[in-house]
């Protein structure tokens, strides 16, 4: 695949001046909030070339090549120590780990810390013979502050990748060069993403070879029929636009929605929504309600599982689409001060395949909450758009049955 310099508002074929030396356009879709960096070899590092700046990922001849194509993917099966930079093939089943590289380039070490650094992919949702990761790099003191890079997966069937809970890792070596590894949150694959660092994931890493480390999640990769989940939120009792994050206080409610849409060309039965609330949210009894070409205005529904073993929504055509809305309570079991995300997450099933989306809750906490300890990073506040109207889609396609399961892959971007 042949991929050019990337910019934040599109794509331009640029030459980019390193040090002393002109670098090739063509090389891969990375990018930077500079809009093309400055890059370097590590020769010119060792001669002083950065100063006193901060920079990641902007060496040439690094201990991965070239630092900018900093994100790569390899199958999870896979003895291999390459990474795969630019495609990989895949098929149905598989699971895929993708490698995010973090190097503060600065050579004075402690002398040079990188401050907020963190680490975001957004993962696509679209349904194809071909997927882009995109990797993101943010450190608040570097020059540039953001980097990206990006890696593609590619098949000779329709496919779609679902993020495997639980797999974000970080690993580096500590002082005697032993390689070690840290869990990171979820939340790396949201607009918040994971605070990284070195002996503490505080955001922190200085700079040198010694300090470099790698963050690396795990996708599945799902072909055949799916079906399409979007997770929003808005303050309950009022008619603002759900977006994906909303502030709020303990003691408010909030209001989650969940689109289903059924993107197969088949019909399917059994449609299945399961929501998995943190613990400091409570489901309020009575709120659930299910709206749908059959119920346009909405139905209540009896039962109040869609937070415990989930609730059967039906079978839908091709095209057919249908939301659930609930409200929950914001509680206090044991809140730490400063900023929280509470990360709601929704699952859905269709044929034994599933997939999530998320929404957020952001609290800035500064009473009756357990004190921070220093080296935990607080939560950025990361608002996006808002959603599409209800029923702007239920004209597509018609409610078939009464009985359920879900599917589908991430829209973050």
């Amino acid at each position: 695949m042949n991929k050019v310099y990337m910019t934040v508002l599109g794509v331009a074929a640029t030459a980019i001046v390193a040090g002393a030396s002109m670098v090739p356009a063509n090389v891969l879709a990375w990018g930077d909030s500079n809009n093309g960096r400055t890059v370097y070899t590590t020769q010119q590092i060792n001669a002083g070339a950065l100063g006193n700046t901060i920079t990641m990922n902007s060496i040439t001849n690094g201990s991965i090549g070239d630092e900018r194509n900093f994100v790569g993917a390899k199958l999870s099966t896979s003895n291999s120590t390459t990474w795969n930079a630019d495609t990989i093939n895949v098929q149905d089943g598989q699971i895929v780990t993708i490698r995010l590289y973090v190097h503060n380039n600065s050579p004075l070490g402690q002398n040079a810390i990188a401050q907020g650094v963190k680490a975001t992919f957004s993962l696509p949702t679209n349904v194809g013979k071909s997927q882009t990761v995109i990797g993101y790099l943010d450190a608040t003191n570097a020059t540039p502050t953001r980097y990206w890079d990006e890696v593609e997966l590619k098949s000779d069937k329709d496919f779609y990748i679902e993020y495997v809970t639980g797999s974000a890792k970080y690993s580096n070596k500590d002082a005697n060069g032993n390689r070690r590894t840290f869990n990171l949150p979820d939340a790396v694959i949201s607009e918040s993403g994971a605070m990284l660092g070195y002996d503490s994931m505080n955001g922190q890493i200085p700079g040198c070879f010694d300090f470099d480390g790698e963050v690396t999640i795990q996708v599945k990769v799902h072909t055949g029929s799916i079906s399409a989940i979007s997770k929003t939120v808005r303050a309950a009792g009022t008619h603002n636009e759900f977006t994906e994050s909303v502030e709020a206080k303990v003691g408010d409610k909030v209001e989650f929605q969940i689109k289903y849409e059924n993107l197969s060309t088949e019909t399917v039965k059994n449609v299945m929504i399961r929501d998995i609330l943190p613990p400091d949210m409570e489901y309020v009894d009575g709120t659930t309600i299910l709206y749908n070409s059959n119920h346009k205005n909405g139905v209540t529904l009896d039962q109040n599982t869609v937070t415990t073993s989930g609730i059967n929504i039906g079978g839908y055509e091709s095209g057919a689409t249908a939301y659930v809305r609930f409200t929950a309570k914001v509680v206090n079991k044991d809140l730490t001060c400063g900023s929280t995300q509470l990360v709601n997450w929704a699952n859905v099933t269709v044929n034994s395949k599933v997939a999530k989306d998320d929404a957020s809750v952001m609290l800035n906490l500064t009473e009756n909450c357990t004190p921070r300890g220093k080296d935990e990073p607080q939560t950025v506040i990361v608002n996006t758009g808002p959603s599409e109207v209800i029923f702007s889609a239920l004209g597509a396609g018609s409610l078939i049955t009464a009985a359920g399961y879900f599917i589908a892959s991430r829209k973050k971007a």
